[in-house]
């Protein structure tokens, strides 16, 4: 790897009291460690550093000294990842390695306004927002999520944690996105669009990529509010139009398709469009899956079915379930991941996909919906333009 010895510094200067956080992603490996998230805590009264690494199913914790840290942090960039992104109280940095062994490192000093002070170092500390609370937000400010003093109304806590862990969604794959282009995103549904604001905040104004964002809704009241939210904000290429996700075809590209809450088939429509336009990612948090309650019938489940509740509750995961096959299918690499807690709503699962090009052998997945006599209008869609 080039710049070995300037990658060190740049770690170095990084792991000290003021760093935020550190983002290492893009495995070089599908068979391994999809991500590693680096967090300063103290530890009997000295600074140490977590080191947490993530599969598809377990996170692996490790707390090292400064010396340590900088050492198996360069190994992991090293040998696992591809890109890094560091995040300071005063700065951030980007690091991209090519598949050549290329090296790329991008370093900005944040203006006056983005910074903010030490983060309060305990292992027990409060949850670290990507939008930290006491910092002040102009949009959210506007949208009366905080005070212009950056404190969050209490009222409005669960809207500002939705926020924060949708944007840890967006965080993990922005090595998707491409840094020299404009990157067109979609997000269908878009309803009253705290999450498209807050999206189009984080990926301009605070990691600074070129994007394009077009939120769609059917709602003409929301949209005309929503568009003048948004000129109000500043945001310029954030636009918001009234349509219908199934008959919309304004763009011919698109990088990313944000669906949020689209009620029913409305959710395989996007998803549909999404695999038509051969976008990079997909991030789905689906909602009322009636679809295939109307259709599911099996001979051994019948004596729970029978109960309207249980019934709606599984044909609801089975949709979801099949959703993320039929993704695999066309060639997305799939995750079912937990949105934001239960105990703040029960429509809690996002389909998160980012496309690979290898695609999935349906036939298990076919003899399934067979068994349980379904056939998804996901399923149908994508079957009749022949991408599965």
């Amino acid at each position: 790897m080039e710049k070995e010895e300037e990658i060190k510094e740049l770690l170095s200067e990084f792991l000290n009291e003021d760093l935020d956080r550190m983002i290492f992603s893009n495995p070089r490996s599908k068979d391994g460690f999809l991500k590693m998230t680096v967090r300063p805590l103290m530890l009997k009264g000295a600074l140490h550093f977590q080191a947490e690494e993530f599969t598809d199913r377990q996170a692996f914790q490790k707390n090292l000294n400064k010396e340590e840290a900088l050492e198996y942090i360069f190994a992991a960039l090293k040998d696992r990842y591809r890109n890094g992104e560091l995040s300071s109280c005063r700065k951030t940095a980007h690091i991209l390695i090519g598949k050549k062994g290329t090296v790329t490192v991008k370093v900005k000093r944040r203006p006056a306004k983005m910074s903010f002070e030490s983060p309060v170092l305990t292992h027990n500390r409060s949850k670290r927002y990507i939008l930290p609370e006491g910092t002040p937000v102009p949009f959210l400010v506007k949208l009366g999520v905080m005070t212009p003093e950056g404190k969050v109304i209490k009222a409005k806590y669960d809207k500002f944690r939705q926020i924060n862990r949708f944007l840890e969604f967006i965080e993990d794959i922005l090595p998707r996105l491409d840094r020299e282009r404009v990157n067109t995103i979609l997000d269908f549904g878009c309803g009253k669009s705290y999450l498209t604001f807050a999206m189009y905040y984080y990926l301009k104004e605070l990691k600074g990529y070129q994007v394009r964002i077009i939120g769609l809704d059917l709602k003409k009241d929301v949209i005309e509010l929503c568009n003048q939210l948004s000129r109000s904000f500043g945001f310029t290429e954030l636009q918001f139009l009234q349509g219908d996700i199934a008959d919309y075809d304004g763009v011919d590209r698109v990088d990313m398709v944000v669906t949020l809450h689209a009620c029913d088939t409305a959710t395989d429509y996007a998803l549909y469009k999404a695999v038509r336009w051969g976008a990079r990612v997909i991030l789905s948090v689906p909602c009322c899956q009636h679809e295939l309650n109307r259709q599911i019938s099996n001979g051994l489940l019948e004596p729970v079915l029978g109960y309207g509740l249980i019934k709606e509750r599984m044909a609801a995961l089975f949709t979801d379930g099949i959703r993320g096959q039929l993704l695999e299918q066309a060639g997305y690499r799939t995750q079912i991941l937990e949105f934001i807690d239960m105990e703040h709503t029960p429509k809690n699962i996002m389909i998160r996909a980012v496309y690979q090009g290898k695609k999935k052998d349906g036939k298990e997945l076919g003899h399934m919906m067979e068994a349980i006599h379904v056939q998804p209008t996901l399923y149908r869609l994508l079957k009749e333009d022949r991408f599965i």
